[in-house]
């Protein structure tokens, strides 16, 4: 990726929007209780609580696994994963003035977990199951010291690891029936594991907590249950709740200082529950959130705490009352297929995802509305110009509309496209819909209102379709008098329609896959990319090619948007980089790296100030637009 970037001046990333809520234990409230700390892509996050300021640490080539904060809060680890057969780095980030510490390369694939040592002395790690060691770092030293396989040959893989909080040479590593207590020795670079005898029970240990004293462990276990073990004697002395055990097992949990643990389940469990007389009691109060847990997050002393989940949710809780707050953070956490503005306005824009639509504030970031279709896809999204509507394109080919202040239903186009609704666009007015289906056909629809009993309703009317696309429609963009569209598809043809005789006028042949395509500002020429890297200029009026650019090296064209000003574009893909271009000379200017995921759509907002990328993981950048 560095030499992709060499010579082209850095886009000013503004916000993120997103929480890669399915890495364990990967939010993190920072020892001064003012930031937040969770990974996004591969970026890790430092959030201001309740404020909208960020900070984001890059310096990792693919999505971050794992993510640690040291206990007096001057480093922050993350590691990531990578292709088989390579090493996966470790950063060390100084939290004071967020950069790079230093930087550990051992690992095979992946890092599936760290921990600090309490006197931040070392760093420990453990591989993911292609590597399935544990290395204990010095980080005076910026080495390694030791490092062995984290189980035995019988044993399954090692999923967590915990640190001792009183001892920077004791430290617990668990899992799939294996639970060991390690002793470290600097001096002969040799660390020596213990394991705890647990009799006839075997279970996979999913989050490890030590007390604050060091003089016993809790255990979580997919099983649902938790292990309390004597690291002195490696000895099992509790195993509960016997009967009420959490639903899809305990994948996270914390310590208060009072003794009692927090404790969230697969199923969304959040409860607290405490251990007397070797007997687990859960509290009567229990609250569920959207998502498995994947992180519970102390906030000093724990009157407050947060909770993130495996559907890219943060909550706040409250531990007196034992109350929660809506999402503090929320997210897409699949993937992004369609990103607009509504006309004339860049305050707020929208996208869409498995289940779902989202409107969001440019600016603060914030959730401004939100609608959910159950188990279905929305692949693409329009605003009318009125503002009355938001326009909707599904997997299941219906075209939904939804009223943009309730979220409510406004009217629905049942069996729009055979094969789903792929793409779609609207003409000024609103009234008239032009969508590409998965089949390759390309329909307009009139809609009016009319009268029914219970007061108005919508009626649509499919005034025409049209056949001469052979595979699905990814694109359609329209001229700015509704007279004329152009449609891209992934059967290497662009095609030119005449909206009031819905013949065509013009058609594009090349040998790839279209992904995306614009008009430039006085709607004379067209632009295209696709599968084949490269970006295309066309003349409308007769199809014929007149330049073509080398828009990427490694990767398919997805996303391509024009300035209000026509003079510059531009472009994501799969090789994860957001270009800007100039539109006469077809050189890149400004280059943004942040995203992990291929990019699969970009736009500039409508006054030039911003550009929005969504991509594959669920993320979305906010972008300065270059002066």
């Amino acid at each position: 990726m560095p030499e992709t970037t060499e010579g082209f001046k850095k886009l000013t990333l503004c916000r993120t929007i997103g929480f890669n809520g399915k890495v364990a234990g990967g939010l993190i409230v920072h020892p001064s209780r003012q930031h937040l700390i969770y990974p996004l892509g591969c970026t890790v996050i430092i959030e201001e609580i309740g404020s909208h300021k960020q900070d984001c640490l890059f310096g990792h080539t693919n999505d971050v696994t794992c993510v640690a904060v040291s206990k007096h809060g001057r480093y922050i680890a993350s590691g990531q994963t990578t292709h088989m057969g390579f090493t996966a780095d470790i950063i060390v980030w100084d939290f004071a003035t967020r950069q790079m510490y230093c930087k550990f390369t051992l690992h095979k694939v992946k890092v599936e977990a760290l921990a600090f040592s309490p006197n931040e002395m070392f760093l420990l790690s453990l591989g993911g199951k292609d590597d399935g060691c544990v290395v204990v770092w010095n980080l005076d030293r910026k080495q390694p010291i030791c490092g062995q396989e984290a189980q035995v040959k019988s044993a399954g893989t090692t999923n967590c690891v915990a640190f001792a909080n009183q001892s920077d040479y004791l430290f617990v590593t668990g899992g799939r029936e294996t639970l060991r207590v390690w002793e470290l020795d600097v001096e002969n670079r040799k660390i020596t594991p213990s394991d705890v005898n647990m009799g006839k029970i075997k279970r996979e240990v999913e989050c490890i907590q030590i007390t604050e004293n060091d003089d016993f462990i809790y255990c979580g276990t997919s099983t649902g249950d938790i292990l309390g073990v004597n690291p002195r004697t490696k000895l099992l002395q509790a195993s509960g709740p016997v009967k009420d055990k959490f639903s899809r097992g305990v994948t996270s949990m914390t310590l208060l200082k009072n003794g009692d643990l927090i404790v969230g389940s697969g199923a969304g469990d959040v409860c607290c529950m405490s251990m007397k007389d070797q007997k687990y009691t859960r509290a009567k109060k229990s609250l569920v959130v959207d998502g498995l847990v994947t992180s519970v997050a102390l906030r000093g002393d724990g009157h407050q705490f947060f909770v993130g989940t495996k559907k890219s949710n943060i909550y706040k809780f409250t531990y007196a009352e034992f109350s929660m707050n809506l999402p503090t953070i929320t997210a897409h956490y699949s993937a992004v297929n369609d990103i607009t503005f509504p006309f004339g306005t860049s305050k707020l824009f929208g996208t869409c995802s498995e289940h779902e639509v989202r409107v969001w504030e440019t600016e603060t970031g914030k959730l401004a509305a939100r609608i959910v279709v159950p188990n279905m896809t929305c692949n693409g999204l329009e605003f009318s110009q009125d503002g009355r509507a938001i326009v909707t394109a599904w997997n299941d080919g219906k075209i939904r509309a939804f009223f943009p202040e309730s979220g409510k239903p406004m009217y629905t186009i049942n069996d729009a496209h055979s094969l789903g609704v792929t793409a779609l666009a609207l003409t000024s007015n609103g009234l008239r819909i032009i969508s590409g289906g998965g089949e390759g056909q390309v329909r307009v629809w009139d809609m009016k209102q009319g009268m029914a009993m219970k007061g108005a309703t919508w009626i649509s009317n499919m005034k025409e379709a049209m056949k001469e696309h052979t595979a699905a429609v990814t694109f359609i963009r329209l001229r700015k008098n509704d007279k004329e569209c152009v449609t891209a598809s992934c059967d290497g043809t662009c095609i030119i329609w005449n909206l009031e005789t819905f013949r065509r006028n013009q058609i594009i042949f090349e040998n790839t896959l279209f992904k995306c395509i614009c008009y430039n500002y006085d709607e004379c020429q067209v632009i295209t990319g696709g599968t084949d890297r490269k970006i295309g200029y066309w003349e409308c009026h007769d199809g014929s090619k007149i330049r073509e650019l080398d828009g990427s090296k490694s990767g398919a064209i997805n996303g391509m948007d024009l300035s209000a000003d026509g003079t510059r574009f531009v472009t994501g893909g799969d090789d994860n980089l957001l270009k800007v271009w100039k539109y006469n000379e077809g050189t890149v200017t400004h280059c943004g790296v942040g995203h992990s995921g291929n990019i699969n759509r970009v736009k500039i907002s409508p006054n030039d100030e911003y550009i929005i990328s969504v991509s594959q993981d669920g993320a979305i950048l906010v972008w300065k637009f270059p002066e």
